[in-house]
């Protein structure tokens, strides 16, 4: 049996949609039968190879190395879905969009840093000016909301993709839970 190539990717946001991906469990061992795992920050991959299948992108696009990534990754893929509210709506990290870029770092490297320091350059990525959700830059297959979304309906989300079936998502997901 062939495995599909998956890819997934975490922009701006927490992690939560990556942990419940790992929280399916034990079926993580049947699911892996089924797919490669060609890049993700699972796995030590550095570069965003070519002919993906699938690929999950959690996040909001929030600087210029996530606006590079999410293009580089939509070129190669053949469906990329939105995981996880952050993805879908920019969410928590749209919560900065209410000030400029020179606040927001003003604000995180300043005055709430005990050593007084000093804005950073070159070693951070550039903010956006606007953390936006994934599809204001690329086209989205589909959307799978929540924060996190429910490790059962990635689970079956996947598995529906990889069984050649659009997955049936009513119900099963809502946004914040």
């Amino acid at each position: 049996m062939t495995r599909i190539r998956v890819a997934t990717t975490w922009l701006d946001g927490c992690s939560g949609c990556h942990m419940s991906f790992l929280d399916i469990d034990e079926n993580i061992i049947q699911l892996f039968d089924r797919i490669e795992l060609v890049y993700s920050p699972l796995v030590d991959f550095k570069t965003i190879p070519e002919n993906i299948d699938l690929a999950l992108v959690e996040g909001a696009v929030s600087s210029e190395a996530d606006k590079e990534e999410i293009l580089t990754l939509r070129s190669r893929s053949k469906i990329l879905i939105s995981f996880g509210d952050c993805a879908v709506t920019a969410n928590v990290p749209g919560m900065r969009n209410q000030f400029s870029v020179m606040e927001t770092l003003s604000r995180a490297y300043v005055e709430n840093s005990a050593s007084g320091q000093i804005l950073p350059s070159g070693s951070v990525p550039k903010l956006l000016e606007y953390s936006r959700p994934v599809h204001e830059y690329v086209a989205v297959d589909l959307f799978l909301p929540g924060c996190p979304p429910p490790a059962g309906v990635i689970l079956s989300t996947l598995s529906d993709l990889i069984d050649g079936r659009p997955p049936s998502l009513g119900g099963k997901t809502r946004f914040g839970a």
